[in-house]
């Protein structure tokens, strides 16, 4: 499954945020679970809807996000 398929937005759907098979789970979310300390098998116990492959599409979506160049105009 591509990551454009585990990862969708829908403007009427928690605010356009990008959320994980069309769930209502963000993928903010899943970060955020991430960064409290808790681990993968934590995470997919705490939501039995997720897959392993959600996560790795989670952290994914958020390299390619922060992962830009940013160009600078002198």
């Amino acid at each position: 499954m591509e990551l454009q398929e585990r990862i969708t937005t829908n403007p009427e759907q928690c605010g356009g945020r990008p959320c994980v098979r069309g769930m209502r789970i963000r993928v903010s979310d899943v970060l955020d679970l991430y960064a409290a300390g808790l681990s993968s098998q934590q995470i997919l116990q705490e939501m039995p809807d997720l897959e392993l492959e959600d996560l790795i599409a989670c952290f994914k979506f958020a390299a390619r996000r922060v992962d830009h160049p940013i160009l600078v105009v002198r």
